[in-house]
This record gives structure tokens, C-alpha cells and sequence, in this order.
């Protein structure tokens, strides 16, 4: 829609988020506690908070991956209905999680995570060497008008992740330092790694679209799961069509692995903070799966509600995770702000952060409110 005009936004955004997902990670090396467990330690009302939050999330978020699932899914096999399929998905989803195969499953997603990014980088290198497909007269629609402010709330909401997610992989970390303990130095190299990684490919993305849908009056859909296919075939001109196929199964790989760990981690989390609100010893398998079985079944009702509305649903589900992003950074930035670790750079670009999330939300709800036109 707006060419490379939101590069510097995106940028931006994963620029003022970083410490509030890092914190995860450090956090959890530096005292061998999660995010949910500092949270319980600096008082219950955190805890309630962090809870309350954590479970609106879980579902709103599986809804949203789960249908997009479900929709690449229905690109490949058009004669399945989309709730069958994601019907499908979350049932697979539950019987993976309940049979401990999610380590195995997460090395093979990271192989096709790899693979789509290798696609991706190609596709962007073929289509920028026959140039952008816009006119050269095109005059690119602004977005820097409050019309648009609910599009940009929405792509900064997941740009990258919910910053919930940091508390999800504090848990991670957490049980990979019990298996084989890392320095704080090598899980924060790995933690930097991914996020570059994430933000970089986040520009391919943009250059994507720029390239070869960007002016040129194709109406972009945002019925049911129809920009799907208008998404592959922008890889299938660029690559060719015969990549179509291998990048339709690529993509829903990718999201089928996105999907089973938005249940294992928010089932964690949500768990693991009644457990300690119950003041219960430890999180037991069955409340686990209890919570797993859940967030799943809640997810797949809003999914075939909403099933003509995917475009609808995952805007909901990025404008909700922004506008709840300034209390979950908050509440990370608590829990290290007196530590001796927390560097003035990181606690200035914290402070930044915490700014821009909650001055753009108080903007969006004002506007939504109609105060602001």
C-alpha cells in the first residue's frame, strides 16, 4: 500500500521494543528466575495484571496464526473448508504439545524458517533486478494520516512479536539453563542474532510488496484468506510459478510451527501465573495440558466465527498486543531497572520505548474515541 514510506517505522519500532524483549533473556540468566516468577516477587497486583492480560492474549493470538494457518492451508487444499482445516490444525496442535514432540517439531520449523528466508531474499534480488513495478508518475498514498493510524498501531503491534512473548521465552530459557546452563554473554548473542535476523527480514518483506505490487492498482483483499493468494503468486513473480507450490507448504510450515508454540508458550505463562497466584508448588503436566487443551479450543471457536475475516481478525489481534505493549514493558523494566547489568544506554532507550508505546496508544484510543480527528 505505501511502498518503502514505513521502512523507518519498522525500523524504529524493533529499535524502542528491544529491551523489553531482551530483558527476557537477561533477566532469567542473571537470577535463574522467569519473568512470570519476578513478576509474583514483586507483588501479587503485578501478577493479576500480567494474568489477566496473558490470557486475553493467548486466545487472541492463536486465533489470528491459527486462520492464517488455516488459510495458507486452504491455498494448497481449496476443497477443505478453512474451520475444517483449522479444526485440524489446533487438534494436531494438542496431540504434538500432549506427546512431548514440540522440541522436534521446533528444530525442523527453524530449518523452514530458514528456508523461507532464503526464498524471501531471493525473491526481493529477482524482483528488484527487473525494477519496481509502479509507474514512474505514481503518487504513493500518504500514511501518515490519522485514517491510517489503526493500519500502523496494528503493524507495530506485531513488529516483531507482543512483547508478552518475552515473558514466554524468559520460561524457555529458563528450562534450556535447568538441560545446559549458557553465559549470559552467548544467550544474549543468541537472543541478538534472532532479533536482527527478524527485523532485517522484516525489510525484505516491505521490499517484497514495494517491488511488485506497490502501484500497481491491484486491489489488495482483506476477505477471508483471498491476499494469501495474491501473497504467493508475489513470489511466483518473482521466482517463477513452479516456486508457488514450495512456497505455499514453506509458509504454512512456518506458521503451523508459529501456531504450536503460540499454545505452548501462552499456556506456560498462563499456568505458571495462577500456579503462582495459587501458591501451588510447581505447574503439573495436567494443568498444563488443561490450559494448552483451553487456549485451543477458545482459539478455534473465535477462528470459524471469524473465518471470513482474516485480515479483521489479525488487526484485532496486533492492535490489542499494541495497546497492552506499554504495561508488559513496563512490567519488564521493573524487574531489572535497579540491576547493576541495566546499562544507562539500555535504560534510556527503555525509557524512549515506554514513551513511544503508551503516547501512540493514548493517540489511538483518543482517536478511536473519537476526541482526536
Amino acid at each position: 500500500m505505501f511502498g518503502w514510506q514505513l521502512v523507518g517505522l519498522i525500523l524504529l519500532v524493533n529499535l524502542l521494543k528491544y529491551p523489553f524483549f531482551r530483558f527476557g533473556t537477561q533477566y532469567t540468566v542473571e537470577t535463574g528466575h522467569s519473568l512470570v516468577e519476578g513478576y509474583a516477587q514483586k507483588g501479587r497486583g503485578y501478577l493479576w495484571v500480567f494474568f489477566i492480560l496473558c490470557v486475553v492474549s493467548s486466545v487472541i493470538a492463536l486465533a489470528g496464526v491459527g486462520l492464517l494457518s488455516a488459510s495458507i492451508l486452504h491455498f494448497v487444499l481449496p476443497g477443505v473448508s478453512v474451520p475444517l482445516l483449522a479444526t485440524l490444525i489446533i487438534g494436531s496442535t494438542f496431540l504434538i504439545l500432549l506427546a512431548g514432540h514440540f522440541k522436534a517439531l521446533d528444530g525442523l520449523t527453524k530449518a523452514i524458517m530458514l528456508a523461507l528466508t532464503v526464498t524471501t531474499v531471493l525473491a526481493v534480488l529477482f524482483a528488484a533486478s527487473r525494477g519496481a513495478a509502479a509507474p514512474a508518475d505514481f503518487v504513493a498514498p500518504s500514511p501518515w494520516t490519522l485514517a491510517t493510524l489503526p493500519f500502523l498501531v496494528a503493524l507495530m503491534g506485531w513488529m516483531p512479536a507482543p512483547i508478552e512473548i518475552s515473558a514466554l521465552t524468559s520460561m524457555w530459557v529458563r528450562e534450556k539453563q535447568k538441560d545446559k546452563a549458557s553465559s549470559l554473554n552467548d544467550s544474549l548473542f543468541d537472543f541478538n542474532t534472532g532479533y536482527i535476523t527478524s527485523a532485517v527480514l522484516a525489510i525484505f518483506f516491505v521490499a517484497l510488496g514495494a517491488l511488485l505490487q506497490f502501484g500497481t492498482g491491484v486491489e489488495i483483499p482483506t476477505a477471508g484468506g483471498a491476499y494469501v493468494t495474491q501473497l504467493m503468486n508475489m513470489y511466483g513473480g518473482a521466482i517463477g510459478q513452479w516456486a508457488v507450490p514450495l512456497i505455499a507448504f514453506i509458509a504454512f510450515m512456518c506458521m503451523y510451527g508459529t501456531t504450536i508454540t503460540v499454545v505452548d508458550g501462552y499456556a506456560r505463562a498462563s499456568g505458571e501465573a495462577l500456579r503462582l497466584l495459587q501458591n501451588k508448588p510447581s505447574l503439573t503436566t495436567g494443568h498444563l495440558n488443561a490450559w494448552i487443551l483451553g487456549i485451543g479450543l477458545v482459539g478455534l471457536f473465535i477462528i470459524i466465527a471469524m473465518q471470513a475475516q482474516l485480515a479483521g481478525m489479525l488487526r484485532f489481534a496486533m492492535i490489542v498486543a499494541f495497546i497492552t505493549a506499554p504495561v508488559f514493558a513496563w512490567l519488564n523494566l521493573t524487574l531489572v531497572r535497579d540491576e547493576p547489568s541495566l546499562t544507562p544506554g539500555l535504560r534510556w532507550l527503555s525509557y524512549a520505548g515506554l514513551i513511544f508505546l503508551a503516547g501512540f496508544t493514548v493517540l489511538f484510543l483518543l482517536n478511536l474515541a473519537g476526541i482526536v480527528k
